[in-house]
């Protein structure tokens, strides 16, 4: 199969690409490389990809359509869509607004008639958000709830593709599965994350931020279990005209304070804890019901925090990401 990954040099379009490559499968992946953090940790990532047979890659903004038409015409038979590209930061949504409206829904539209047009097309699956809950209080947060009370600027703008997406498939009989990702950590991942930068401030002597209160909780969900998930509801494609969102989460919220314990314990050193108000922009608890995600593919996260951690902390010290 001719497979195309978007935002293959981020955090969760590598780990795709790098499963789907290892299957024998042929990747294109395609990235713009910004600048929202390191180009070097992206570089990184893609200079992996491109050490094995079976991929290309492609340096282009999926917001761009002439560009995405050129590929089009260079790889006509691309039979699935992994679309991972966003631009990610829910703090730095406040900030540049713009730059999200514009790869978050105007790139999700531009994939959009992208795989439109793509004759052995099987299936897309695209990456959403567990931010779309906003507001919600009723946990476990389920793929029925509603959804209209973003806290974020980065929610509206994943709750718009996932609209988009449920409008193609009624137009063209598109078929789509949208994941809503809870809290993706690991080895190779985003520096702007919590437990990234946790971990390089702690390593580093330096004070950790963390919000008053002892609730904060975030199901925390460990990049392999995520690319398993990923691969799973890829091998499931919905009819044409019946659209699905799935959440990707470890069923388990975790505190954020037992997270910075557990760097703690395997970095060997204490975290200099300094406290301030949660912002608005942050929910104050997040949990996945899976049973939807499980009942289709029979995926079951089996990577507890505790050794994910522990994963990530090795990876990062081997890595000389710290600095």
């Amino acid at each position: 199969m001719v497979l195309l990954v978007t935002g293959v040099a981020g955090f969760v379009g590598a780990h795709v690409a790098q499963a789907l490559l290892a299957r024998g499968e042929r990747v294109v992946g395609l990235d713009n490389l910004n600048s929202y953090y390191s180009p070097a940790l992206k570089q990184a990532r893609l200079a992996r990809l491109q050490q094995q047979a079976g991929f290309s890659f492609h340096q282009l903004d999926v917001s761009n359509p002439e560009a995405l038409e050129a590929l089009r015409q260079a790889e006509p038979d691309i039979c699935g869509i992994f679309h991972m590209a966003a631009q990610a930061g829910v703090r730095y949504s406040l900030k540049d607004p713009y730059v999200f409206a514009g790869t978050n829904v105007c790139g999700h539209v531009a994939v959009l008639e992208f795989a439109r047009r793509l004759r052995r097309l099987d299936h897309l699956v695209y990456a959403s958000s567990s931010s779309v809950y906003g507001g919600n209080t009723r946990l476990p947060f389920s793929e029925s709830d509603p959804v209209d009370r973003p806290g974020s600027f980065y929610a509206v703008t994943k709750r718009s593709a996932e609209l988009a997406s449920v409008a193609y498939s009624h137009l063209y009989g598109l078929p789509q599965t949208g994941l809503r990702f809870f809290t993706v950590y690991g080895p190779w991942g985003r520096p702007d994350m919590a437990y990234y930068s946790f971990a390089r401030a702690i390593m580093a002597g330096e004070p950790v931020t963390l919000y008053e209160g002892d609730a904060l909780a975030r199901d925390f969900t460990y990049i392999d279990d995520v690319t398993r998930a990923v691969l799973a509801v890829f091998a499931h494609p919905p009819a044409p005209d019946q659209p699905r969102i799935l959440n990707v989460g470890n069923d388990r919220p975790e505190s954020v304070r037992h997270l910075v314990s557990l760097l703690e314990q395997h970095l060997g050193r204490k975290a200099q804890i300094t406290l301030q108000p949660r912002p608005g922009a942050d929910v104050e608890r997040t949990w996945a019901d899976i049973r939807a995600i499980r009942a289709l593919t029979g995926w079951q996260p089996s990577t507890t925090l505790e050794t994910g951690i522990g994963h990530f902390v090795s990876w990062l010290r081997e890595s000389g990401l710290c600095d």
